[in-house]
């Protein structure tokens, strides 16, 4: 489908189920070479390693060359794959469970460095791992960070709950256009199209200015995002989260930025709840919720907390639909597409609502 046509199919859906009296211009970014993550399934065989998908019938299709990857990503498969066979890894066989590696998890930042991921069923291998890392290093200059995560069970689940740094370094530096440096750890998570989530936090940062605010809860803050691009002079921002590993970055990068930006680690929809202290509720609230939504529980306590005012990042347009309906008070003023998933059906949306 032209591209033109899917962002007029994605701004009319959007415009279908958020009734917005301002819809700002789609940010739409490359149509290819845009993707800063590749999840991929390893397949094949230890001689010729597959990166990609499983087909229906679970062989390996290698998907190395996928237009969707930055050339950084596309170019580091490539070399990654020959050292997965040259150091012995045996992909894990799905049919027949036996093997180690399961999946490559490679994240680009924007200036060329890398964190990889490599889940593997056990620690069986580490040691040879530990090993053949200087010879990794060597043939992909730009990783930074590679970590083995253990995965042990024969599921559809992509990682596992443990997960073993082997490089002095445990994070990697994401140096946005915005001027704000956000630090990604292993397990954190940011969005895949580095240009469009820039322009999210950049949207988000353009309202906030205009409006009387000085303090700001950022509700599933991730490592920090939204939070560090709203903290400001005369602003103070929290932001919640339920991973105690990426409040442990965004609390490192406000240090970093000193800015009174502070993290706390927890379920976001409790905290909110459990806030009793009404001369002390923040003047705006940033929700960034999963394809779910904030969900019923939330979304009335925002209704009746008297916040004056909420931006809600979305990447489900018709949860945020349900959401808005149970907020009646809360009325959209602007609202904008950015188009984060090309050639896909999805897309982030970005609401700011105010009071009325």
């Amino acid at each position: 489908m032209p591209r033109a046509r899917q962002l007029s199919d994605k701004e009319e859906h959007a415009r279908s189920l958020v009734d917005s009296p301002v819809w700002l211009p789609t940010v739409a970014g490359v149509e290819s070479g845009f993707r800063n993550k590749a999840k991929m399934a390893v397949g094949g065989t230890v001689e010729a390693p597959t990166l990609g998908i499983l087909d229906r019938d679970l062989a390996g299709v290698d998907l190395r060359d996928c237009g969707l990857h930055s050339p950084g990503l596309t170019t580091a498969l490539d070399r990654i794959a020959s050292w997965i066979s040259s150091t012995g890894l045996t992909p894990y066989d799905v049919a027949t469970r036996s093997g180690e590696l399961k999946h490559v998890l490679l994240t680009e930042s924007p200036d060329g460095e890398l964190l990889l991921r490599l889940v593997v069923r056990s620690t069986a291998l580490e040691a040879r791992v530990r090993s053949r890392l200087p010879a990794l290093l060597d043939a992909v200059p730009g990783i930074r960070v590679v970590t083995l995560n253990v995965q042990p069970e024969h599921k559809a689940v992509l990682e596992g709950d443990r997960e073993v740094v082997l490089t002095e370094s445990a994070v990697l530096p994401m140096r946005l256009a915005t001027g704000v440096t956000l630090q990604l750890g292993p397990r954190s998570f940011f969005q895949t199209n580095t240009f469009v989530a820039e322009a999210l936090y950049e949207q988000a940062r353009t309202w906030v200015e205009g409006l009387d605010v000085r303090t700001i809860w950022d509700l599933y803050c991730g490592v920090g995002g939204f939070a560090l691009h709203l903290a400001g002079p005369g602003r103070e921002v929290l932001g919640v989260e339920v991973s105690a590993d990426a409040i442990d970055a965004a609390t490192a990068t406000a240090a970093e930025l000193g800015v009174a930006a502070s993290f706390v680690a927890g379920d976001a929809t409790a905290y909110a709840l459990g806030w009793d202290a009404a001369p002390d509720l923040p003047d705006l609230v940033v929700v960034n919720p999963p394809r779910r939504g904030i969900g019923a529980d939330l979304a009335g306590w925002l209704e009746t907390s008297g916040v004056h005012h909420v931006v809600y990042s979305s990447c489900n347009a018709e949860s945020l639909e349900r959401d808005l309906a149970l907020m009646p008070s809360l009325r959209p003023v602007e609202a904008r597409v950015l188009d984060m998933f090309p050639h896909t059906t999805h897309y982030e949306v970005i609401v700011l609502l105010s009071r009325q």
